[in-house]
């Protein structure tokens, strides 16, 4: 029970990337947001909404076998949340013409 934080941690960034995911994008930041077009927005919020979406799972995914093996959860977060980077900064550079 001590990786609790993992479970909370990854349904709230889970939740997140749904939101992002069905077009709503107030929950990225402003200055991560403001040079995407108005008709780029849902292509952008569902590239973001992934990626988020992706390390979200994996957080939850790493509190599930924790109970059977610690260090397997290395195996399973650091790889999605690579994965999970590469979308959002993917949909930066694409929609959002570079990181800031």
């Amino acid at each position: 029970m001590e990786n609790i934080i993992l479970l909370i941690l990854g349904v709230f960034i889970s939740v997140v990337g749904i939101v992002n995911i069905k077009g709503n994008i107030s929950t990225i930041h402003s200055y991560n947001r403001r040079k995407v077009k108005e008709e780029d927005i849902p292509k952008y919020g569902k590239t973001v909404g992934t990626g988020t979406l992706i390390i979200g799972i994996s957080l939850i995914l790493g509190f599930i076998v924790s109970f059977w093996s610690e260090i397997i959860i290395d195996y399973i977060i650091l790889p999605a949340v690579i994965v999970g980077l590469g979308f959002i900064l993917y949909g930066q550079f694409k929609y959002n013409k570079g990181i800031f």
